[in-house]
């Protein structure tokens, strides 16, 4: 979970940099506060969805006081709402609250890092009455005793009386974003989304303090039962006060880059590199232990800090986790939300591409037809290994000491795949990995690490690009949901700027139709959606096939079994409870089975077809496999063929969004 950022430093200009607090009293308790008030707010993992969300804080007169009384107010999409009494998350306190049915759960927290916050002890935090739920939103008041100072990573901190002030929100569009909700002390999931504002202590206080410890001010009525108290209804909701917007000048940049995965890390890098100013953005957090990733480390590496994201075996348990939550909600694929995209959850095969595959007969540019050179520098930075584990020994290989004899009596050839990279036809050989010493490797520990270390390129991380800015024709920046980091949530571009879209053939697509470009009938979902009020006026719209012309890239499953495979249990069990002497080695070297995924085999074949076209068939072997039978089979001998059809297919499929 995170907030925001330490905005320490920035205290004395809260007034300008960030958004404010205003005066308002709820109708329904008749509580006046100062308040932020998020309306319609979109969803990052579900762009058809919104939320709304309130928090506000009344406080006594005298400054000696060490309480005050709050107030959050939720749509029912919002599992979780957190208010972080100071703009930094990491080590402040935090008031946590969500519902367990129509009761609410309740706790003050402290997180020493951008990490999951525990409890904090010391406050005292107490239920009031006006506190209630209905069909469409809840209202959490409650009172907040030894609540205005704590002790921070530095000491002593105390709230000022003109106080930045953060909320993160966890949405129903995740599952699970409390594990046991009838525990205050519950482990939760990070925030969806989040915000920072200026709060106005000063204009809080007020002289009904003592009253509102009732839970209603004096023009209220404490009669009107909690089961049918109404907050806000109607999707037209309005509100009596206004959010002043940031004033804070943004800076401008020279290119924004969207989406930090493969093709986004390595752009970034390089236009940094060449001396632009860069913004990386990336809708995710952080995956491995290079980025920063802390989650998802199996109990049996704790002692390495390695997630399920850095340790190669665990690359099938991706897809049989309890809680998938780094695959991106919002499209009806795989695809990698999380910082690295699919570089961090895909099976890391890594194969250099055959000259031909550049060919212009393939509408690549004549000057492409030679990419050794690209190629020779790319795998500089990226080596490649066929033998992932470091002590040289080849691990579950009995898939392909079985299929190599099948595939020589075939006619096939054996080579190490990238040392003949124009050989694709009738050849086979071990898989090809990005690990480097029994680790997951790629862009994430090679190109994002020699951009970081310029002052020129800034990463933000739980930045989801909503639509690309512009004035008629000309792009001027993205507007995203990170208003911490960003006035009014718009990075900005120099007078000559440009935007990179690498958000995936999904992801990119999503934003431009958010973005009026595109198919009018995709700019018409778009326009009858929430993301309705991204779009320009709709005299700058621009028609263009985006979507249009995607390649097929079918495949097919066969399992087999055969008395020599070992199928590693399925690899069911790799996440909790491994084999024994396999995960010891891996945590003491980084050797064995874990330290390469599933795939032992691979190859390929040109097929002709009467059409008098060429296509490639690419295939993978691996323990392992879910056949689709109700006949009897040796469970612990199953391996999988994959057959994959690509370059050279003809027939062409369309994305869209609804």
């Amino acid at each position: 979970m995170k907030f925001g950022l330490a905005l320490a430093g920035l205290l004395p200009f809260l007034g300008t940099a960030l958004a404010q607090s205003v005066s308002w009293c709820d109708p329904q308790n008749g509580l006046c506060l100062q308040t932020i008030q998020k309306k319609n707010m979109l969803d990052p993992l579900n762009p058809t969805g919104t939320y709304d969300l309130t928090i506000g804080v009344a406080f006594p007169t005298s400054t000696a006081s060490t309480e005050f009384i709050g107030e959050i107010i939720g749509t029912n999409n919002v599992v979780w709402a957190g208010y972080d009494l100071a703009a930094s998350m990491a080590n402040n306190l935090m008031i946590i609250v969500w519902r367990n049915g129509n009761n609410f759960v309740y706790s003050a927290r402290m997180a020493a890092g951008y990490v999951v916050p525990t409890i904090y002890s010391g406050p005292t935090i107490t239920q009031l009455a006006s506190s209630m739920v209905n069909s469409t939103h809840w209202k959490f008041v409650f009172r907040c005793q030894n609540c205005t100072s704590w002790t921070g990573a530095n000491g002593a901190v105390s709230i000022q009386e003109s106080q930045g002030s953060g909320y993160g929100v966890c949405l129903n569009s995740t599952a699970n974003c409390v594990t046991t909700p009838s525990s205050a002390s519950s482990d939760m999931k990070q925030h969806n989304d989040f915000g920072n504002w200026g709060m106005n202590i000063a204009g809080a206080r007020t002289s009904a303090y003592t009253q509102y410890l009732t839970g209603y001010g004096s023009s209220s009525t404490s009669s009107v039962p909690a089961s049918t108290s109404s907050i806000r209804t109607s999707s037209t909701r309005t509100s009596s006060t206004t959010t002043v917007s940031s004033t804070a000048i943004p800076t401008p940049y020279d290119y924004i880059v969207v989406g930090a995965g493969a093709a986004g890390i390595v752009v970034a890098d390089r236009l940094s590199e060449a001396g632009k100013k860069v913004l990386l953005l990336e809708r995710g957090g952080p995956s491995t232990k290079e980025t920063g990733g802390k989650r998802e480390v199996p109990s049996w590496a704790t002692s390495t800090g390695l997630t399920r994201f850095d340790i190669p075996g665990l690359f099938e348990n991706m897809f049989g986790a309890a809680d998938p939550w780094w695959w991106c909600k919002d499209m009806t694929v795989f695809g990698g939300c999380l910082m690295g995209g699919g570089t961090v959850i895909n099976g890391m095969l890594y194969y250099t591409s055959p000259d031909y595959e550049f060919s212009s007969i393939y509408g690549w540019p004549a000057e492409w037809g030679n990419p050794t050179p690209a190629i020779n520098k790319m795998t500089a930075r990226l080596p490649y290994y066929d033998n992932p584990s470091p002590d040289g020994v080849r691990y579950l290989d009995q898939v392909y000491t079985l299929l190599k004899k099948h595939f020589v009596t075939l006619g096939y050839g054996e080579a190490n795949i990238n040392d003949n990279r124009n050989w694709k036809d009738s050849v086979f050989g071990h898989p090809t990995y990005n690990f480097n010493n029994g680790i997951r490797s790629g862009v994430t520990h090679t190109y994002l690490q020699t951009a970081k270390a310029r002052s020129n390129f800034k990463l933000l991380m739980w930045t989801m690009a909503q639509s690309v800015k512009r004035n008629s024709g000309q792009i001027v920046g993205v507007q995203t949901n990170n208003t911490i980091d960003l006035p009014n949530g718009l990075a900005t571009l120099t007078s000559k700027g440009r935007v990179i879209l690498s958000g995936g053939v999904y992801g990119t697509a999503r934003i431009l139709f958010s973005s009026g470009i595109g198919p009018a009938d995709m700019i018409a979902q778009a326009a009858a959606s929430t993301i309705a009020s991204q779009l320009p006026p709709a005299a700058q719209y621009i028609n263009l096939p985006v979507g249009y012309y995607v390649s097929d890239n079918p495949s097919i499953n066969l399992v087999f079994t055969h008395p020599s495979v070992d199928d590693y249990d399925n690899w069911q069990p790799i996440w909790s409870s491994p084999r024994t002497a396999d995960a010891n080695k891996y945590v003491a070297s980084r050797s064995g089975v874990f330290a390469g995924s599933s795939p032992r085999f691979n190859f390929w074949k040109a097929l002709g077809g009467s059409d008098g076209k060429t296509r490639w068939m690419q295939g993978t072997a691996r323990p392992g496999g879910w056949p689709s039978t109700n006949l009897p089979f040796n469970e612990t001998a199953r391996f999988t063929i994959t057959f994959y059809l690509s370059l050279g297919v003809t027939s062409r499929g369309r994305i869209g969004m609804n």
